[in-house]
């Protein structure tokens, strides 16, 4: 699981080196806008290359823990990004923006700090496999009853858009995985570590089409997203130990509640609102990895009480 590891703690460094890099020089990046949905298209074909079919009876037998996780990502999250927003008088693309990453399922890399941080990893890929598919329809559904008052919403667009970017890739992934696993273990192991480029690439190609609105609201959309953040991964431990009394479980909540997948978020952001509504997105994906790799760390020096 080496290669596991290094994967999720240096995430963040690359995430950094490639805004730095966008940063300094966005004309390098600027014609990559295209590619950002290819590249998302990439990460949940990863994704599905990881299950297979068997793995969705997880979904009964952890019903209770799957239900509390899939309602917290759909409940808290989304409200939690449009308090946020109002709150802190964000314009309007930035509240549209924060919405669709808070209507967003949980993050890739949320099964990778899950490990890290001794939790319950096939109750984890269960979730994410789960709030996903769901994201089909309650993300489009849950970023026009939020943000339909500050912006246009195209709900039908964004999802026939969910349908090609996430289901049809995440399916194909799985049939091969099924079909074929055995024969694409070196595929598999590669894998994340190009979901890792691709997230990497998606962030430094927002940044540089974001330069100067960056530089006007970028310390005010930062508080933001952390605080975002520290309400899932508050609401799915607390609620999780409440409810539930478990430690991993709870553990395995934070996380996937308080990691969005935030590649998807940036991905509809461009295609349908602006690329500042987009920001969100990009600066949340450098944020909870670093806040999930720290987590991740000092859970994994306490094993988890029974």
């Amino acid at each position: 699981m080496l290669h596991i590891t290094s994967v999720a703690t240096l995430f963040p460094l690359w995430a950094l080196l490639g805004a730095g890099l966008a940063w300094w020089q966005p004309q390098f990046f600027l014609p990559g806008k295209p590619l950002i949905v290819p590249l998302l298209s990439l990460v949940m074909l990863g994704m599905g290359l990881t299950l297979d079919w068997r793995q969705f009876a997880a979904v009964w037998s952890q019903r209770t823990a799957v239900g509390l996780g899939v309602t917290l990502q759909f409940l808290i999250m989304p409200l939690a990004a449009w308090v946020i927003a109002i709150g802190l008088q964000l314009p309007p693309e930035l509240i549209a923006g924060m919405v669709l990453l808070g209507a967003s399922p949980g993050g890739t890399a949320s099964n990778l700090i899950c490990y890290l941080a001794r939790g319950d990893v096939a109750l984890s890929i269960t979730l994410t496999t789960l709030s996903t598919l769901i994201a089909i329809l309650a993300t489009p559904a849950l970023t026009l009853a939020y943000a339909g008052h500050q912006v246009p919403v195209p709900a039908a667009a964004m999802l026939l858009s969910m349908l090609k970017v996430v289901l049809a890739p995440v399916a194909i992934g799985v049939a091969v995985n099924t079909w074929l696993g055995p024969r694409l273990t070196h595929i598999k192991t590669l894998f994340p570590l190009v979901s890792m480029l691709a997230i990497v690439i998606i962030i430094a190609i927002v940044v540089a089409l974001n330069q100067a609105s960056i530089a006007q609201t970028g310390m005010l959309l930062l508080l933001a997203v952390i605080l975002h953040n520290g309400v899932g991964l508050l609401a799915g431990y607390s609620l999780a130990r409440w409810l539930i009394h478990d430690e991993r479980i709870a553990r395995t909540l934070a996380i996937e509640v308080g990691m969005q997948n935030s590649g998807l978020a940036v991905a509809l952001a461009t295609q349908y609102f602006s690329a500042a509504a987009a920001l969100p997105g990009a600066l949340f994906s450098i944020w909870h990895n670093l806040s999930g790799s720290l987590l991740a760390a000092v859970w994994a020096r306490r094993p988890p009480a029974r």
